[in-house]
Formats: C-alpha cells, sequence, structure tokens
C-alpha cells in the first residue's frame, strides 16, 4: 500500500460526491449534495482524496477558520475510507498527516465532530489524542 493525501483542485473535487452520498444519513437529495458541495468549495473548505498509488479509496474535508477560544483551527470533515481499507492504520496515519500539515499553516487546534452514537470514531478519536470538550446541537429552521 502506498497511501497519500491529495488537495483536490476545486474543479477536480466533485470525485468525491459518491462518498459523500454513501455517508448522506440524512438522506438529503443527491442534487441538493452537489449544491451545497460546490458552496462549501467557495467558502474556507478544502477537499482532499486518500490514495492508495493512484486509485481513489476514501476522502474528507478540511475547514480553515479562526476560533476565539482556541485560534487557528482546522477542522476535520467527512471522513471516509473504503470497507477494505480500515483497520489498517490508515485514519491514524490520516490524523498524523493533518497535524503536520496544520503546525505548516500556524494552525494551533483541530476539531471535529462525531455522531453521538458512532462509538467506534470516538474510540478512535481519543486513541489521537482528542479529548470530548461539548455538544454539538443543531436545530433546523
Amino acid at each position: 500500500m502506498q497511501i497519500t493525501f491529495k488537495l483536490l483542485p476545486k474543479e477536480e473535487a466533485h470525485i468525491i460526491l459518491p462518498y459523500l452520498d454513501v455517508m448522506n444519513s440524512q438522506k438529503v437529495p443527491t442534487d441538493l449534495l452537489k449544491a451545497r458541495f460546490e458552496e462549501m468549495l467557495s467558502q474556507n473548505y478544502d477537499a482532499f482524496g486518500i490514495y492508495d498509488g493512484d486509485e481513489l479509496i476514501g476522502c474528507f474535508g478540511l475547514w480553515n477558520m479562526t476560533r476565539h477560544y482556541c485560534g487557528k483551527s482546522l477542522e476535520p470533515d467527512h471522513v471516509y475510507i473504503e470497507d477494505t481499507y480500515r483497520s489498517k492504520g490508515i485514519g491514524a496515519q490520516l490524523f498524523a498527516w493533518i497535524e503536520a500539515y496544520g503546525k505548516e499553516k500556524g494552525v494551533t487546534a483541530i476539531e471535529l465532530n462525531t455522531y453521538v452514537e458512532n462509538f467506534p470514531s470516538h474510540k478512535f478519536y481519543y486513541n489521537q489524542g482528542f479529548i470530548a470538550r461539548g455538544y454539538h446541537f443543531l436545530k433546523k429552521i
């Protein structure tokens, strides 16, 4: 395995849409999902591919922001690795890469959200040195 993480040019970022659709637990219609993704690309968001050699095997996004309580930060979003590549250390490799990437850019914190019922992700993030600092609330209007 030759795993790499590559920033996708905005005009090529659509290649990860099938992964976003797989993760689409809220059942957002595909056309709306695509429109929202296009809007994200115009904001402080970058899309990345996870590759084994030349083969796309997953994706993630990074939101870039500055927060009053922690300074310049990155927020990984929609991390997805194909089933056949899971439990092979790629997630740990990815988060080490994100941390190094963030340090290069002067980032002082990495934050993320994960669903309350996604217990395997909680264990993974604790093992990567993250701590739970609060709750993420949502109210649709």
